[in-house]
C-alpha cells in the first residue's frame, strides 16, 4: 500500500519533496508502530546536519555572481581564442565554453540556462539552425555533473559518506571523456551540415580577450587547484569561489553592482533551500527505506540475474535512464543510492567512485530526455524552441553520453586513476 500511495502522489505532481516525506510518515502509520514518529523530526533534520551540504549554496551563488558579473561572457571570448578559427567555430566554443563553465556551476539546468542565454543568439546570428544551437548548448550542460565541482557530487558523497573532494578528482578523467566525445559528435555533425567558417580574433583581439578572460579564470583554479592541492574543502573552495566572483564581477569587469546583490541572494537562497527541503525528506524516506530491508531484498533479486560488475553497473544504467526520464536527478540519487550502493560494493565489488560517477551521469541525461527533460523545457524557455526539436537535434551527443558510461562501466581505471 505504501508504493501505491508513493506512486500515487509521484504522478499527481506533487512536489517531489513532500512525495517523500508524506510517503514516510503514511508508512509509519499504515505500520501501526506509531512510535516512530518520535524519529521523524530527529531523521528529518539529521539529513541536513552534514558540513558537505553548505557547498550547494555557496556553488550556486558563485554561479550566479558570475552570470551578473560579467565572467560568463569572458569565458566565452576566451573559448575564442582556443577554437573560434575553425569550421563551426561558435560550435566548438560553445563546448569549449560550457567545459569551462562546468569547473564552475555545478549545476546541469543552471548551466543549461546561463548558457542558452549567451550562446544560442550568436549562434543564431552566425547562420546556425537555432534547434540545433540549442541543442548544443542543452548538450554541454551533461558536462556539469562530471567535470567538477558538481552538485550531484556533493549529495552522492555525503549519502556513500566518501569523501567530497575525492569524488570530485574522481569526476575530472571522465569529463574530460566526455568532452573528447562531444567534440568527435560536432565534427561527425559538421561532415553532415556545413558549419559557417569560423573566424580567428585578430591578434589585438586574442590579447584583449586573454587579459579580459584571465581573472574569470582564477575561478575554477581556485575550486578545482585548491581541492587538488589540498588547501580546502569543497565548501571552503565554494566559499572563496564566491567571494573572488563578487570581486572580479564588481571591481574588475564593474558588470556587477551592489543593487544587484539582494536579488542574486534571493535566487541562490530559494534554489538552495529547495534542495535542502528535498535532502531532508529523503533523510526520512531513506530511513524507511533501511528498515524496511529493501537493499537486501534489491540484492538477492539482481544477484539471481548476473555475477558481472560490467552487466550489473549496465543494468543499473537502463534501469535509471528509466526513473532519470520521470523523477529529478537529485531526487532520482537519493532514491537509489541507499539501495543500490550497498549491492554494486559487497556484492560485485564496485568502488563508491566508479559507481557514483555512472549514476550521476546516468540520472542527469533525464534532464534532457521526454516525458518530463526538465533541461529540454529550461533550453526551450530560453531560446523560444520547442523541446521536441531540442530533443531531435540531441542524439548525437545523446549517443556519446551512453558511450562514455559504458566506458566507464567498463573501465575503472577511468574513474579511480587520480583517486589517491
Amino acid at each position: 500500500m505504501t508504493l501505491v500511495v508513493f506512486a500515487v502522489l509521484l504522478l499527481g505532481a506533487v512536489p517531489i519533496a513532500l512525495v517523500l516525506a508524506l510517503t514516510a510518515a503514511w508508512y509509519i502509520a499504515d505500520s501501526g508502530n506509531t512510535l516512530l514518529f518520535a524519529s521523524y523530526p530527529q531523521q528529518l533534520y539529521g539529513a541536513m546536519e552534514n558540513y558537505g551540504l553548505l557547498a550547494i549554496p555557496l556553488f550556486m551563488l558563485a554561479g550566479e555572481l558570475m552570470n551578473e558579473g560579467g565572467l560568463t561572457r569572458r569565458l566565452i571570448d576566451l573559448a575564442r581564442i582556443l577554437v573560434g578559427g575553425f569550421r563551426g567555430g561558435l560550435v566548438y566554443i560553445n563546448l569549449v565554453a560550457n567545459m569551462m563553465m562546468a569547473a564552475i556551476v555545478g549545476s546541469a539546468a543552471s548551466q543549461i540556462a546561463i548558457m542558452s542565454r549567451a550562446m544560442v543568439p550568436a549562434m543564431e546570428a552566425d547562420g546556425y539552425d537555432k534547434p540545433y544551437a540549442a541543442a548544443i548548448t542543452a548538450a554541454g550542460g551533461l558536462l556539469s555533473p562530471i567535470i567538477p565541482p558538481s552538485m550531484l557530487f556533493v549529495l552522492y558523497g555525503v549519502m556513500a559518506q566518501v569523501p567530497i573532494a575525492d569524488m570530485f578528482i574522481a569526476g575530472i578523467i571522465p569529463g574530460l571523456l566526455m568532452g573528447g566525445l562531444f567534440f568527435l559528435a560536432i565534427a561527425a555533425v559538421g561532415l553532415v551540415q556545413q558549419y559557417p567558417q569560423g573566424q580567428w580574433p585578430s591578434r589585438a583581439q586574442a590579447r584583449r580577450f586573454l587579459l579580459m578572460g584571465l581573472p574569470a579564470m582564477t575561478i575554477p583554479l581556485i575550486i578545482i587547484g585548491g581541492i587538488l592541492a589540498g588547501l580546502a574543502t569543497p565548501t571552503e573552495s565554494a566559499a572563496l569561489a564566491s567571494l573572488a566572483a563578487l570581486l572580479i564581477g564588481r571591481f574588475v569587469y564593474r558588470d556587477l553592482t551592489f543593487a544587484k546583490l539582494p536579488e542574486i541572494l534571493r535566487r541562490t537562497a530559494f534554489n538552495a533551500g529547495l534542495v535542502i527541503m528535498l535532502i531532508a525528506a529523503a533523510g526520512v524516506f531513506g530511513w524507511v527505506i533501511v528498515y524496511e530491508q529493501l537493499p537486501q531484498m534489491a540484492a538477492a533479486w539482481i544477484a539471481g540475474l548476473t555475477e558481472d560488475p560490467f552487466a550489473f553497473l549496465m543494468l543499473v544504467v537502463g534501469i535509471l535512464l528509466l526513473v532519470g526520464m520521470i523523477v529529478d536527478g537529485i531526487a532520482a540519487l537519493i532514491l537509489v543510492v541507499p539501495i543500490l550502493l550497498p549491492i554494486a560494493q559487497t556484492q560485485f565489488d564496485i568502488t563508491a567512485y566508479q559507481f557514483g560517477v555512472v549514476v550521476c551521469l546516468t540520472l542527469v541525461l533525464g534532464l534532457l530526455t521526454p516525458p518530463v527533460g526538465a533541461g529540454l523545457f529550461i533550453g526551450s524557455s530560453m531560446t523560444g524552441v520547442p523541446p521536441l526539436k531540442i530533443f531531435r537535434a540531441l542524439w548525437p551527443f545523446l549517443l556519446m553520453s551512453l558511450l562514455a558510461l559504458v566506458l566507464l562501466a567498463w573501465q575503472p581505471w577511468l574513474t579511480l586513476a587520480l583517486v589517491g
